[in-house]
């Protein structure tokens, strides 16, 4: 049975930092792509980093490049996002998924970045 557990969400001061992980079972983990994925209200889901399985290439989405870094953990089956000098405008649920979201998606992990 595919899992995705994800957590570390929180509520944090602009220009704080947080790191969400992702715990996966039920999948070949070492040989997935894996991203992470965010929902604001009102909004459609983006795609916040990806990371190929041997972690030699990631990708950010713009508004988060330079702040946010994505990495995995092979071993554990689990898939991080640190997030650094955090806006307002990156409150939303995140969720992971693999590379073509194609896993049943978990619960998610709210963030919300607030004074």
């Amino acid at each position: 049975q595919v899992q995705l557990v994800e957590s570390g969400g929180g509520l944090v001061q602009p220009g704080g930092s947080l790191r969400l992980s992702c715990a996966a079972s039920g999948i070949s983990f070492t040989s997935t792509g894996m991203g992470w994925y965010r929902e604001a209200p009102g909004k459609q889901r983006e795609t916040v980093a990806r990371i190929t399985s041997a972690s030699s290439f990631t990708t950010y989405a713009d508004s988060v490049k330079g702040r946010f870094t994505i990495s995995r953990d092979n071993a554990k089956n689990t898939v991080h996002l640190q997030m650094n000098s955090l806006k307002p405008e990156d409150t939303a649920v995140y969720y992971c998924n693999s590379y073509r979201q194609t896993l049943p998606w978990g619960q998610g992990t709210q963030v919300t970045v607030s004074s």
